[in-house]
């Protein structure tokens, strides 16, 4: 089975059920695959040979996602980039991923524009939306139009390639990671077996589809079992409660930042959420307070923590409703498919409560990274994928993430794991967010530093924070530094980049 079999497949299967609503637009399952094969021819007649890349520089809407499965169709591979990527960036993402089309929303024609010079290999350019400006670049309204909307004479087959995705880059050049067709029907089946999302499903789609979480875990899934789907172009809370409401919402997935701003919303009371059956959050920690605060505010203890890595399909461990308040903080067992473990650095399991790194293997995992054997080498070895995240694992089988390697504090000889300290943060009155980073210190080697975002109004003292903290962690894990901010800088996907708050806070120790 392939991806765009799959969508095929929905469209003889129910064709008049409702597919896609975005912005007042909706398709059913008939005219999402008619869509998709019309561009699917287009990218044909443009020269797409089996294998060649085309990179999707666009934000969520309808057309990314018949962009998307007009890939799959014509034999393609998909290369979603991150659109808020600076041309020397989205350059360096084009021509290591060797993509020989993009297709781009309006907003970002003159990076392209910019960039494009220096691509010799990207032959045609399309843009999503409106009046494309002279020079060669298409518009995609003049290219499908009298395109037919049959099936493509292509045969596509579960292990041909189909996705390019590359990592948020925090420690260097970004890298590619390469899946194909069985791959990621795979972590959309996951999706299904564990949260339950079928042909009755409607689900609202607000984190970027660039991600991997959104885009093969949720609509994958959802194209998959022939659910509803809606999409936001982008995150606006008081839209998303106001169409979990109107659009009779059943599932929904969002990132523990999404989460927070909604909880902050004034009137949210106002809000009938009850058709909100399953709620799902993951891409970043997120404290147990916070947690314990949506369950109260939605009045639904149905939420599922999805713990894995864009490497992983995504794929790795979830903590399934009944345990988030036994559980707390935890990310929870292996999946369906998938194996996972916490090794010391010779490969061995540790004992419960010791600390090591988290591991995993199985169907969803990539093939490789794009053109970098070097460090696929690294990453994948003798099948287990290597995460580079710290966590430990009780004698229940239960797995937390504690930090990543590169962000763990050491002072004065002690390891302090920076999540949880932050999660004893997040119990603080008056705190919105937190992110706890080491700082350099001449004496300790590193000191522990609080970044807090306070909630709006209200002012916070770092004496009184302390305070707190010292009731609740032992003292070398204590902040030392406080240092408040408005914003926490953040990737696309919702992860906090601590390379940042390092840079602008580190030399303040």
């Amino acid at each position: 089975m392939d991806l765009g079999g799959v969508l095929a497949l929905n469209s003889r299967r129910h064709p008049e059920k409702e597919a896609l609503v975005y912005e007042g637009k909706r398709y059913s399952y008939r005219q999402f695959n008619a869509e998709a094969n019309r561009m699917a021819h287009v990218l044909l007649e443009m020269g797409l040979k089996k294998g060649d890349k085309v990179a999707l520089m666009m934000q969520n809407s309808d057309r990314f996602c018949i962009a998307f499965f007009a890939i799959m169709k014509a034999g393609g591979v998909a290369v979603p980039m991150n659109y808020r990527l600076a041309p020397p960036e989205a350059q360096y993402v084009l021509d290591h991923s060797e993509s020989v089309m993009m297709i781009f929303d309006p907003e970002y024609c003159p990076l392209v524009q910019e960039i494009r010079g220096n691509l010799p290999g990207v032959r045609h350019c399309i843009q999503a939306e409106g009046e494309a400006p002279e020079g060669g670049i298409l518009e995609w309204d003049g290219v499908v139009e009298g395109k037919p909307d049959t099936d493509p004479p292509v045969k596509v087959d579960e292990w041909d390639d189909c996705e390019i995705l590359y990592t948020s880059g925090t420690t260097g050049r970004p890298k590619g990671a390469l899946f194909d067709h069985h791959r990621i029907i795979h972590v959309g089946f996951n999706a299904c077996v564990f949260m339950g999302i079928n042909p009755k499903t409607r689900m609202l789609h607000v984190a970027p589809l660039f991600h991997s979480a959104e885009l093969n875990l949720f609509l994958v899934s959802g194209t998959y079992v022939g659910a509803t789907q809606v999409i936001h172009r982008t995150f606006v809370p008081q839209k998303v409660l106001q169409t979990l409401q109107d659009e009779k919402i059943s599932f929904f997935f969002g990132v523990p930042t999404m989460y927070n701003f909604m909880l902050q919303v004034p009137d949210l009371d106002r809000y009938d959420l009850s058709s909100v059956k399953k709620w799902g959050y993951g891409a970043a920690p997120m404290a147990p307070e916070l947690v314990r605060q949506a369950m109260e505010k939605f009045k639904n203890d149905q939420f599922f923590n999805l713990c894995g890595l864009t490497e992983g399909g995504p794929g790795g461990i979830l903590l399934e409703p009944e345990d988030q308040l036994r559980k707390p903080g935890a990310g929870g067992k292996a999946i369906v498919n998938t194996e996972a473990r916490v090794v010391d650095n010779n490969g061995n399991d540790v004992k419960p409560g010791q600390v090591g790194e988290f591991v995993i293997r199985g169907e969803t995992i990539m093939k490789c990274y794009y053109r970098n054997p070097g460090a696929t080498a690294e990453t994948i070895k003798d099948g287990w994928l290597h995460t580079g995240d710290l966590a430990v694992i009780d004698d229940e089988g239960y797995i937390t993430l504690v930090d990543r390697k590169k962000d763990m504090i050491i002072t004065g000889g002690e390891n302090v794991y920076s999540t949880e300290v932050e999660q004893v943060l997040y119990e603080y009155p008056g705190v919105l967010e937190a992110a706890v980073i080491g700082t350099p210190n001449p004496v300790w080697g590193e000191t522990v530093t609080a970044i807090i975002c306070p909630k709006p109004g209200v002012t916070l003292s770092a004496e009184d924070i302390r305070s707190f903290c010292m009731k609740k962690l032992a003292d070398y894990k204590v902040p030392r530094i406080f240092r408040f901010t408005d914003l926490l800088p953040r990737n696309a996907s919702g992860k906090v980049l601590k390379i940042k708050l390092r840079e602008e806070f580190g030399k303040d120790s």
